[in-house]
């Protein structure tokens, strides 16, 4: 296992002391550690369409399948940038056995215990010598395509994957990050959570229920006990809010109480009244996002979406 430079302790707490201050918690913390993955792995499984619908799930299949005339011949590496626990990929991985003669897989994430687990669901598919872990933060690593340099050989074609990623991201800090990652003749998959229906806002209130829910709400609660507020030292708050023409929800932690925490060496105050923004998805239009895409030079060749239009699945270019 590789862990890149941007995921060293000392940076990490670095990261996390800042993001307290300033009131906004580095999405990533909310996926690490062992027990805060297994809270978030409870989530997926509870609450993601990818998970709870076949009808979901088939649009990743059919991405794959569009995608794989475009992948074979040669040696393939799949990059999954944000793999999570892997399963995505790993289904990728079968069907590129069929049309590559060697196949390397980089899962790649910010919490080594995602990277163990999406490792261990290749292994079914790949002989661990061909599964190459990467702990490393995207959004903080600028030289990420030079460490990929050192896995993945010149020749190799490759395939990045960037699933469940888009929405808990700000667009003009990932999207640069992936344009300059790919190169000629390189695949992105990436999916995207959408708003259903004509009415852009009314469909991101339909589907607030799969984030104000119980499991969410101990997946997060999980995070700032562990970190030493008590769950009774305010409330946890969902709702809706609009970003540069994009609508996302949120998750604010209000205190009720004054609160002093210590991280590390150094201290954090809350003062009553005071919110921490634990958490934001934001839910696209397949319009918004290919917007979005177009300001950082990216374009979407080939889409796939669910038939509830709630989750799409596209095959983006550098243009």
């Amino acid at each position: 296992m590789i862990v890149h430079h941007s995921q060293f302790p000392h940076a990490v707490q670095r990261q996390l002391l800042n993001g307290l201050r300033l009131g906004r918690v580095p999405p990533k913390f909310l996926y690490d550690g062992d027990r805060q993955t297994q809270k978030w792995l409870a989530v997926h499984r509870a609450h993601s369409p990818s998970r709870t619908d076949a009808g979901v799930q088939s649009i990743y299949d059919r991405s794959f399948d569009e995608s794989l005339c475009q992948a074979a011949g040669g040696s393939i590496c799949l990059i999954g940038l944000g793999c999570g626990g892997g399963q995505k990929d790993t289904r990728y991985l079968a069907k590129l056995k069929s049309i590559g003669s060697t196949i390397n897989y980089v899962p790649c994430d910010v919490s080594q215990a995602m990277t163990r687990v999406a490792r261990e669901a290749a292994a079914a598919e790949l002989p661990l010598e061909r599964i190459h872990p990467l702990v490393c933060d995207l959004a903080n690593a600028p030289d990420l395509d030079q460490v990929l340099d050192t896995i993945v050989s010149p020749e190799t074609k490759r395939v990045f994957t960037f699933f469940g990623m888009i929405p808990n991201l700000e667009p003009d800090v990932v999207l640069p990050r992936l344009a300059e990652l790919l190169l000629e003749g390189d695949q992105l998959l990436l999916s995207a959570n959408l708003a259903p229906g004509v009415d852009y806002r009314s469909g991101v209130e339909t589907v607030l229920p799969q984030y104000d829910n119980a499991e969410t709400r101990d997946w997060l609660m999980m995070f700032l006990v562990e970190l030493g507020v008590p769950a009774t030292a305010g409330r946890l708050r969902f709702g809706i809010e609009e970003i540069d023409g994009l609508l996302r929800i949120v998750a604010d932690f209000e205190f009720s109480e004054a609160l002093e925490l210590s991280i590390g060496d150094e201290l954090c105050e809350f003062a009553a009244g005071r919110a921490l923004r634990l958490f934001f998805s934001y839910r696209h239009t397949e319009k918004t996002l290919a917007m979005r895409l177009a300001k950082h030079s990216l374009a979407i060749a080939a889409s796939q979406i669910d038939s509830s239009a709630e989750e799409g699945v596209f095959r983006v270019e550098r243009v």
